[in-house]
């Protein structure tokens, strides 16, 4: 039969329409994801071989096989069915739970992301905003960390802007996941921190499904060897002092230790050879290995928020009233920008200190965390997580600032020559060195540490100048002291006082 088929003209375009959508699915799109694939695959190979401590297979798996690792986990399973049973309800509905905190916790990492895009932003930041120094690093004994170690670089949270200073200082070292709190959950910063291997948090959470999916995660990231960086105390000082060590994550990572480091075929981790070539699967349990770093600052954003939530009176200003404090901090140092008046913060030092081995810990007191009772468990993990804070301590660097504020707040009547604060501030310095503490000298001229210090504190209006002689501000005297704190766990504490 010879005829004309005839079409309408929509016929026609949707079946064009139809052709092409065919020809990008099999033609085109599967070499582009190869090609992309490859040049990933390269990239990450260039990565993991300038990192001291390399990109695990876990951290590079897709989002979606991790989730369901922790949907059909049978510690979740278990805690899912329990939770059923005690509300009464069906057990897909503790499932769908368990699904939806399992897709709030788990990061999307994107090396690209991470290294292109995050490193970036993180040291053009640190360095616009402040003077960024490392301090102090051991850098033989933590290139002596063994291959297969999992890494926890434990940290004191002086600011916020811990989070971009580490990551800059660290990059060359690992990339690093953060539990982060629920403030990040606002789009498009909670998907930029998931591509930046961050998991999510709730800080406050009592509801024990919740708990032990996190639990679960922290547990199967840290089995499989995800370099970490953990803030102990679980959220910044109001005064300036260290904070006691909450023990959640901690907790996580150690419960199920082997310190014998002998291969558990009930673990999850034996599912790991599913997740790629390279994985962890061959080896024995992996020692967890504790970098504490110090960190301090001449000046943090949030100094005056943290003092003012000591005061009874305060009341906090809510998000809108945060956003439009931000707002105004910003403009403040635009314009002084635009009049030529605008100085960067001060300096900020990290400082690396020597690294600590579970193995060898639970080696030395002879105590295994799986054999433990509730109370005996409890007890040994508040032993750790005090000498781990001890080792944080230890390492905080002593600024111009911090150093300054102290003879101010050790005197807070008397009023001060150039010289005589300097002489004050010159014997603290010999003080703490004598001690083995850290103090961080800019240019290795002490006058000129001093002379920075004094200038930061009386531009900031704490300290006031008149006929030569230096005095604290009576009202200031509490944001003095926020900077004198940072280092006042330096110094032997006076008699009498409590720890």
């Amino acid at each position: 039969m010879r005829g004309t088929v005839s079409l309408p003209a929509w016929l026609a375009v949707v079946l064009v329409l139809l052709a092409a959508w065919a020809a990008l699915e099999r033609l085109l799109l599967p070499g582009a994801r190869w090609f992309v694939r490859r040049r990933v695959n390269r990239a990450l190979e260039e990565l993991n071989a300038r990192l001291r401590i390399r990109i695990p297979p876990f951290k590079l798996a897709k989002r979606e096989v991790l989730i369901e690792r922790l949907l059909w986990d049978p510690q979740v399973q278990a805690a899912a069915e329990a939770v059923a049973r005690g509300e009464g309800s069906p057990r897909a509905i503790a499932m769908r739970r368990v699904e939806r905190y399992a897709r709030e916790i788990v990061p999307a990492f994107n090396a690209y992301a991470y290294y292109r895009f995050g490193y970036w932003i993180a040291r053009n930041v640190a360095r616009s905003l402040f003077r960024v120094r490392l301090g102090r690093s051991e850098e033989a004994e933590l290139a002596a960390i063994p291959a297969d170690a999992t890494v926890v670089f434990l940290i004191n949270h002086r600011s916020n802007m811990d989070y971009v200073l580490v990551s800059y200082l660290a990059a060359e070292r690992a990339a690093l996941s953060y539990a982060v709190g629920e403030w990040a959950r606002i789009w498009p910063l909670q998907t930029l921190l998931r591509a930046m291997g961050a998991y999510f948090v709730r800080r406050n959470s009592h509801d024990p499904l919740y708990r032990k999916v996190l639990e679960r995660y922290v547990g199967m990231a840290t089995e499989a060897g995800v370099t970490q960086a953990v803030f102990p105390e679980g959220g910044l000082s109001r005064d300036g002092r260290l904070r006691p060590p909450r023990l959640g994550i901690l907790d996580y990572m150690v419960r199920g230790f082997d310190p014998a480091g002998g291969r558990d075929d009930s673990s999850p981790s034996r599912d790991l050879a599913a997740l790629g070539p390279g994985s962890d699967a061959a080896f024995p349990r992996r020692d967890i290995v504790f970098v504490p770093v110090g960190i301090n600052y001449d000046r943090t954003f949030e100094d005056r928020t943290m003092v003012a939530r000591d005061d009874p009176s305060f009341e906090h200003p809510g998000a809108l009233g945060a956003a439009a404090n931000t707002v105004a901090f910003v403009g403040r140092n635009l314009r002084l920008m635009a009049m030529n008046r605008w100085h960067r913060f001060g300096y900020a030092c990290v400082n690396f200190g020597s690294p600590i081995s579970l193995r060898d810990y639970l080696g030395r007191h002879a105590f295994d965390f799986r054999r433990l009772s509730r109370e005996e468990h409890s007890k040994r993990l508040e032993q750790l997580a005090g000498e781990l804070m001890r080792a944080v301590a230890r390492v905080i660097p002593a600024l111009p600032v911090p150093l300054v504020a102290t003879v101010f707040v050790r005197e807070p009547a008397r009023a001060w020559s150039e010289l005589e604060l300097k002489g004050a501030v010159l014997g603290l310095m010999r003080e703490l060195s004598e001690r083995g503490a850290h103090v961080y000298v800019p240019r290795g001229d002490q006058d000129y540490a001093i002379t920075v210090g004094l200038r930061m504190l009386t531009l900031r209006r704490l300290v006031d100048a008149a006929d030569g002689l230096y005095r604290a501000r009576p009202d200031e005297w509490p944001l003095l002291s926020y900077y004198a704190n940072s280092i006042a766990h330096l110094f032997p504490r006076p008699s009498g006082r409590p720890a």
